[in-house]
């Protein structure tokens, strides 16, 4: 008996001893199994049906016997929530081990048993449907790795693509960046056969070659003010101090990479493109007219030829925002500010009702960034002090457009009802400073004594500069998403 459609999620910690038995139950994440009366397994293993999942779990739920049915969602919610069971009260002698925290419980209601389980996959390391990531790697280890799920065949793809955006994006590009020397050179590990994509897992692997451990030595007891530091050590009890480990940026390369793969596709799908820039540095604002027709050139070149480092495409203002983060990097301070990114090209139709609306999963691909405290589209927050009148964008055709639609104005976004409409698609999102500074901090340690705080190692003044790719990666790979599952619901 399943519940179908419940997210029931629980750690999937083996709180109760006991020998595993031999039976196999398959199970999708949350389905409910029912057991013949006085026969429940102390452990269940659990096989999913796209793999073996190797991890035990124990029943977590009785059926309530007077109904023969299991007991609902709230009620296991509830009971969950209480802190109040500290022993599985159905079988006598499975108790909780001494200081185990009570994750999962049961709670006695009859002679029917059933058990609610989920499966042991770790949440939060993969993002997409039908173009799907999941990457793995630290700051500090030996490299980061993507494998991109639902990727067409035939897209051309070679290392060199991929570079144009990782150049983007490494460490030690400028003189306004971090200065650790990697060369985020790619390697295309499967997925690819002379050239081309095979439509296959797609496998990129970026190997890290100049860590420097030992400059978070000092620091392996002490929480860094503004990091993950506390939070990673609250939920998992161990963390990888050197760099921020999983929390650093620097798994963001293969992000950029699998970003690559989606621009290619978009561009051959629908014309697709991808463009961001930074708009504000500090208090230092940039003037984009019309935000549709920045192009790549400006924001990565200035009119002499020379790189416009800043990635502002208003070239006086990316002068000033350049002054202001060399002297804030003189001080040993940071500073934040704001990136806009801009699909143009995109069709109406990509997106789904309610929870699936594309303006939500572009909400969560750039909040999935480090370091992004803000995210809005169109008009954003400037539609609290207009009226209806003045914020609605008529409607006008277009013969140019297909179908021939399009509004006067742009204040929605490219999107309504989070669903595209054909008009350019506007984000932007805030970036908060760096965290890691040199100048001296007030914290505590993981004993949590009083101390003070300097981080050494080398990181960025401002984070803007090479979060433009970032950002750009993530907002393709959710156009890149969307159209494939519009093309497997239209057949289009």
């Amino acid at each position: 008996m399943g519940l179908s459609g419940q997210r029931i999620l629980f750690p999937p910690r083996k709180l109760c001893p006991g020998n595993q038995k031999e039976n196999q139950y398959h199970a999708f994440a949350t389905d409910t199994i029912t057991f013949p009366d006085n026969s429940v397994p102390a452990t269940i293993p659990i096989t999913q049906c796209c793999g073996t999942i190797s991890r035990t779990f124990i029943p977590i739920i009785e059926s309530d016997s007077e109904q023969s049915q299991p007991i609902g969602v709230s009620r296991l919610l509830n009971v969950c929530a209480s802190g109040k069971v500290s022993h599985c009260t159905a079988w006598p002698g499975l108790e909780r081990p001494t200081g185990a925290k009570p994750w999962i419980q049961s709670v006695s209601a009859g002679i029917g048993y059933a058990a609610v389980v989920t499966i042991g996959l770790m949440a939060g390391n993969s993002f997409g449907q039908a173009f799907r990531i999941t990457t793995a790697g630290e700051s500090h280890g030996p490299g980061n790795v993507v494998i991109i799920d639902g990727v067409p065949p035939g897209i051309s793809l070679c290392v060199e693509d991929l570079l144009v955006d990782l150049n983007r994006r490494r460490p030690g590009q400028s003189r306004i960046v971090t200065q650790r020397a990697e060369a985020d050179e790619p390697e295309i590990l499967s997925g690819v056969f002379e050239g081309r994509t095979t439509g296959t897992s797609l496998a990129i692997l970026i190997r890290n070659t100049d860590q420097r451990s030992r400059d978070y030595s000092e620091i392996e007891h002490l929480y860094r003010p503004g990091h993950a530091d506390y939070s990673y050590d609250a939920k998992f009890g161990v963390r990888d101090y050197r760099g921020g480990g999983r929390s650093s940026a620097r798994e963001t390369n293969v992000r950029v990479a699998a970003g690559v793969v989606a621009k290619k596709l978009i561009a051959e799908a629908f014309g697709g493109e991808v463009v961001g820039y930074v708009v504000q540095v500090g208090d230092i604002k940039a003037e984009i007219p019309d935000p549709a027709a920045v192009t790549l050139q400006q924001v990565e070149t200035l009119p002499d030829g020379k790189p416009n480092i800043v990635r502002c495409p208003d070239h006086q203002t990316a002068a000033e925002m350049i002054s202001l983060i060399e002297e804030l990097r003189r001080q040993g301070d940071s500073i934040g500010g704001t990136a806009e990114i801009v699909a143009t090209g995109v069709p109406a139709g990509l997106g789904e009702p309610v929870f699936d609306k594309i303006k939500a999963d572009f909400a969560k691909a750039l909040f999935s960034l480090p370091a992004v405290l803000g995210v809005e589209y169109g008009i954003g927050f400037g539609c609290t002090t207009l009226r209806g009148s003045e914020n609605n964008d008529p409607f006008v055709p277009d013969a140019q457009r297909d179908p021939p639609v399009s509004t006067m104005t742009n204040r929605h976004g490219g999107m309504l009802g989070g669903i595209t409409t054909g008009m350019p698609i506007v984000l932007r999102a805030a970036v908060k400073p760096t965290s890691s500074l040199p100048i001296e901090q007030q914290t505590i340690s993981d004993a949590g004594e009083p101390a003070t705080i300097r981080t050494k190692g080398r990181h960025d003044p401002c984070l803007l500069p090479r979060f433009v790719p970032m950002a750009e990666a993530m907002v393709a790979i959710v156009l890149a998403d969307h159209w494939l599952r519009w093309r497997a619901q239209t057949g289009g």
